[in-house]
């Protein structure tokens, strides 16, 4: 996010200090306990910009913003526990390409599983700076017990720098059914982007190779890929984040017969134009959905964000599970919390 480090900083200077480990609320988890996953979309965690869930071995994975990519896992969707970070030290190549992040704070991981590995990308920028990268990480397993544990990470994938138009933040990553991987990202100024990469090294294809333009609006980022049915849903955060129970964050869609656009939505709009349907705002005890990803696990689809804001959890910001439906060839999200 281009204000994602609001609270970061916030933090810092009222001198206070950045977890270093996931974290759970003990009121949230209080009220979380015993429901089945279809009855509250809070998984009663505090996570912000979350990663798509991914399954290791009999477990479910999310990373998250945070001091050296914070991790939680869960065999159930339901009860989550604090897993380790990606980094216990900073990859080298930080200090010299993205010189004023600080704390080791990276923002809005993304991941998948291809071939026999895990890739995860993840954003090292600064407040409200586009001077910002994207780099990669890669595993054999996300299991800690697993011999073979190791995260190796691989540099910058693709960077942004002052005097330009587009900032290479939240990444979201995308494999095509002919077997071509795609990264969308991008906040604010320009709006959103797309590069194709090496499905062999999960780099960029090129360092020159071009790049499209996806989607703008006055506020956009958190963008999100997805393939059903023939068509491409791009999914893209409108709004303003990082302000707990006022952010005024909602997440919209638009659909394209290719992964390059354009993307249109329900009204024919192009999302190029500002155009994006509504899919999910704020509701109930939930404040500011943001950063989509979809879960199909067990025959059931699954929509997945965090909140902004959750009341029951003192505003903070919470992961969000909800069941997902495809109506007339466009997603519904269905945000139950008792």
């Amino acid at each position: 996010m281009k204000f994602a480090s609001y609270c970061v900083v916030s933090t810092l200077l009222l001198g206070g200090s950045l977890p270093a480990i996931a974290q759970a609320d003990d009121a949230a988890l209080a009220w979380r306990a015993g429901l089945p996953l279809e009855q509250t979309a809070s998984r009663g965690i505090i996570t912000r910009d979350p990663s798509t869930i991914v399954k290791c071995k009999d477990e479910f994975w999310v990373f998250y913003t945070g001091r050296g990519i914070p991790s939680f896992h869960s065999k159930d969707l339901v009860k989550w526990e604090p897993g380790p970070p990606v980094f216990s030290t900073a990859p080298q190549w930080i200090a010299g390409t993205v010189p004023e992040n600080r704390n080791m704070n990276y923002w809005a991981p993304d991941i998948i599983y291809l071939g026999d590995r895990y890739l995860l990308y993840y954003s090292v920028s600064s407040f409200g700076k586009i001077t910002s990268a994207i780099g990669l990480a890669t595993a054999p397993t996300l299991d800690p017990a697993d011999p073979a544990y190791h995260w190796t990470d691989h540099g910058i994938v693709v960077q942004s720098r002052e005097g330009g138009d587009f900032n290479t933040i939240d990444p979201s990553v995308f494999s095509d059914d002919n077997g071509t991987l795609w990264l969308a990202f991008g906040s604010y100024w320009s709006g959103i982007k797309l590069v194709q990469l090496d499905p062999k090294t999960g780099k960029r294809l090129t360092p020159d190779s071009p790049l499209s333009s996806l989607a703008y609006n006055k506020s956009i980022e958190a963008s999100c890929l997805y393939k059903h049915d023939g068509y491409y849903y791009l999914f893209v955060n409108w709004g303003s984040c990082c302000r707990g129970v006022n952010s005024t964050y909602n997440i919209r869609v638009g659909r394209s017969r290719k992964v390059t656009g354009p993307y249109l939505d329900k009204s024919g709009a192009d999302m190029l134009a500002a155009g994006g349907t509504l899919l999910l705002s704020s509701k109930g005890p939930l404040f500011g959905p943001g950063h989509a990803g979809i879960l199909v696990d067990g025959g059931k689809s699954w929509f997945t964000s965090h909140f902004e804001g959750d009341v029951r959890m003192r505003g903070k910001a919470t992961l969000a599970i909800m069941p997902l439906t495809w109506k007339s060839g466009w997603p519904e999200v269905e945000v139950v919390d008792k």
